[in-house]
């Protein structure tokens, strides 16, 4: 789907509203200035038409309908097309994720075309700012380049503070020695992890357009450039160093668990402990009450006076529980301070 496509020449918009697709492509042979067309998730006939118009290279074209490349910026012979592919990236708050997007950019001297993946790929600000700016407007594709880059790297920022407070959240939890989520924190390793993917590689190739390796920049054009490039090795550094924490909070979170499962073992074997003892204590007591329980004669015939059954019934009772005590004692289990 066509978003925008705009004509612009001396550092203004030529026109309201987006043009025809086949005036756009007549006016990058015709005139001074550059064409802007802005794409958002086209098919693939949509995409061969603007391929044909503009004579895009069939390895970008095919770049530009997949998801999930590594950010780079090619250089194809064909007409000094560029193909730059970007990864854009946005914190949604109602489900504590990062929705990542792609921009893939073919830019020339004349045309500069974005086709846009997924929603967290907005670029009408980009648009906007650069309109509101004639002077830097003048300079080019170049500083249409710019205000795509440097939308996408501020849209970093938010990202960054929302996985802060994420993890912050887990790492007090685990720090109060409290278990978190492990799950929780897995994924937003993984999420880290993926922004790192998207940040880490743009490094070099913004690093390049700063020099001028890609297109002719002007002084002034270079320090936007170097702005975003400053503003990306910062985004990369607190990315790398949220992957560092979570990392340890992951581990802290292990400790914790295995702590609470030795408490865990711990307390179930001291009451195994006291089962046993209770078991043991009454073992023998069971015996002497079913031996004596046991209508046979002699016993009938002997056990005829109390002081016969206090002996025998009683006292076997209580030596054998003196018996067990002073056995336990003696092996600690009992007694020991």
């Amino acid at each position: 789907m066509i978003v925008d496509c705009a004509h612009y020449q001396d550092g203004r918009r030529q026109h309201q509203g987006p043009m025809e697709l086949g005036r756009a492509a007549e006016l990058c042979l015709e005139n001074e200035g550059f064409v802007w067309l802005g794409l958002f998730e086209p098919d693939p006939t949509e995409l061969a038409d603007v391929q044909e118009r503009f004579g895009l290279h069939d390895l970008a074209v095919e770049d530009a309908q997949s998801f999930h490349l590594r950010p780079k910026i090619e250089r194809y012979e064909d007409g000094g097309i560029f193909f730059a592919v970007f990864r854009t990236a946005r914190y949604v708050e109602d489900r504590e994720e990062v929705e990542v997007g792609e921009v893939s950019v073919f830019i020339s001297r004349r045309f500069v075309i974005t086709v846009r993946q997924g929603s967290a790929s907005e670029l009408h600000g980009a648009r906007l700012r650069l309109e509101d700016r004639p002077e830097l407007l003048k300079q080019g594709t170049g500083a249409a380049l710019w205000a795509i880059l440097d939308t996408i790297v501020d849209g970093y920022a938010p990202v960054i503070q929302g996985l802060e407070r994420d993890v912050e959240e887990v790492e007090a939890t685990v720090f109060r020695g409290a278990v978190a989520p492990t799950e929780r924190i897995y994924l937003l390793r993984r999420e880290a992890t993926d922004f790192y993917r998207a940040v880490h590689p743009l490094l070099g190739p913004l690093e390049a357009l700063e020099r001028g390796a890609y297109l002719e920049v002007s002084n002034e054009l270079s320090q936007f450039f170097r702005d975003v490039n400053d503003h990306l090795k910062l985004v990369n550094e607190e990315i790398v160093a949220l992957r560092d924490v979570l990392a340890t909070v992951l581990q802290a979170n292990m400790a914790v668990i295995s702590n609470q499962q030795t408490e865990i073992s711990v307390r179930q074997n001291e009451t195994m402990k006291q089962l046993t003892l209770v078991a043991t204590i009454f073992l023998p007591l069971s015996f002497i009450t079913g031996f004596f329980g046991m209508n046979f004669g002699w016993l009938i015939g002997h056990i005829t006076a109390f002081w016969v059954f206090a002996v025998y019934g009683l006292g076997s009772l209580a030596l054998s529980t003196a018996g067990i005590y002073l056995w336990f004692r003696r092996g600690g289990h009992i007694g020991s301070t």
